[in-house]
Order: structure tokens, then C-alpha cells, then sequence
């Protein structure tokens, strides 16, 4: 059985992130030890709250750098919602702040206004259909989504800011929020960004872990 570790830096959902691995059968590891992430097969980085304090205390306890090397090594690498987010060259939320730089782009914030100035909420907080982008599917279908047919089932988010990526291919899917097409998931050499929270997206999350932990 693959090691999979699950990163405890005092940020994040990490018990029900657990809970859902061994749902799928899965042993996963929860760690702040340096050595065992950089000794795993797979590793999830979950994340909540904002994108600044969140990277903070990621890099005040080292772990930038025990990812980056990771990385490197090209083994299976998720990141989840600010998990995610995190992977982008910087945020804007309550100011600018630089992030993994795995993918150049930034994390902006949710449009709160329709195209015809109708006022929605933010944070976005339902559940959202997965959509492949437009000659994506090729990737959709290699990545842990292609399990599924894209348009076909729906996961649930919460998130006031989503991945904005200067190099559109690397957005694996999008979903449709007050008529704007946010980031879904992300997909770049060994790293998988899933915005939406698979640990509670019920049977559809599950099977999502499932394929990246057969990836």
C-alpha cells in the first residue's frame, strides 16, 4: 500500500481529510515531520482560512521548502481549496502575499456582481458542476476527475477566492458561479489543485481521492 501523508501545519480541515482516505481504504498519515513528508508516496496539503496566513505558517515551520523538494522528486502531490491556492505565485487576499510559485498566477477574489450587476454572495458556498475546459478533456480524463464524464456530477465549495493561472491548460476544470466560471481544479506536472473539498463532497470526493491515490 502507497504512504500517503496528509500535512499538519495548524492550518486545515486534516481529521475530516483523514477520514475520508480511510473511507477509501486508505492508512493516511497526519505529520508536521519533515522527514515523513519527504518519505511518503503521496501527499495531500489541505488549507482553510486566508491565503496569507495560511502560506505564513506553512514557510515559518519550513515546509516550503520540504515541498519543494518533494515536488521535484515527481511523486503525486493535492492540494486542497487554500491547499490549492497556496500553489500560485501569490494571493490577494488582505494584501499580497507570494505563495508556492508551482504555477504562475494569482488568487483573486470571487466577482460578487453578475454581468448584469446583480449582487451574489461571497463566499461561494454550494455545490458547483465540474466542467472540463474547452479541449481539456484529454487532461480531465488523465487526472483524478476522469473518473468522470465532465458536466456530469457536482462538488461542494466553500471559498471567497479562486486560481487564476496565466497559462489557462493548466486549469483542469471550472465551475459556474453567479455566471462567472470559476477555477475547480488545477493540474500541473505532479501537482493536483482541487478548490472544492472532496472530504465533503460525499461519493464524489471519495472516488476522486480513490483515483489519485491509484495515480
Amino acid at each position: 500500500m502507497s504512504k500517503i501523508v496528509v500535512i499538519d501545519y495548524g492550518i486545515g480541515n486534516v481529521f475530516s481529510v483523514c477520514n475520508a482516505l480511510r473511507k477509501i481504504g486508505e492508512d493516511p498519515l497526519l505529520t508536521n515531520k519533515s522527514a515523513e513528508i519527504a518519505a511518503a508516496d503521496r501527499i495531500i496539503l489541505p488549507g482553510v482560512g486566508a491565503f496569507g496566513k495560511a502560506v505564513d505558517a506553512l514557510k515559518s515551520q519550513g515546509f516550503d521548502e520540504v515541498l519543494k523538494r518533494y515536488k521535484e522528486t515527481g511523486r503525486p502531490f493535492m492540494g486542497i481549496c487554500v491547499g490549492m491556492q497556496m500553489a500560485m505565485s501569490h494571493g490577494t487576499e488582505f494584501g499580497d502575499h507570494d505563495g508556492l510559485g508551482y504555477v504562475d498566477g494569482v488568487v483573486a477574489r470571487i466577482p460578487s456582481v453578475t454581468d448584469d450587476e446583480k449582487i451574489i454572495p461571497v463566499p461561494h458556498i454550494s455545490w458547483g458542476r465540474l466542467v472540463a475546459t474547452q479541449g481539456g478533456e484529454a487532461k480531465w480524463n488523465a487526472s483524478p476527475l476522469g473518473g468522470f464524464q465532465s458536466g456530469a456530477v457536482s462538488a461542494y465549495f466553500v471559498h471567497s477566492y479562486h486560481c487564476v493561472p496565466e497559462d489557462k491548460s493548466t486549469i483542469l476544470a471550472e465551475t459556474e458561479y453567479g455566471g462567472h466560471r470559476l477555477t475547480a481544479a488545477i493540474g500541473h506536472e505532479n501537482f493536483i489543485g482541487l478548490q472544492f473539498h472532496p472530504e465533503r463532497s460525499g461519493e464524489i470526493g471519495q472516488r476522486v481521492l480513490k483515483r489519485f491515490m491509484d495515480l
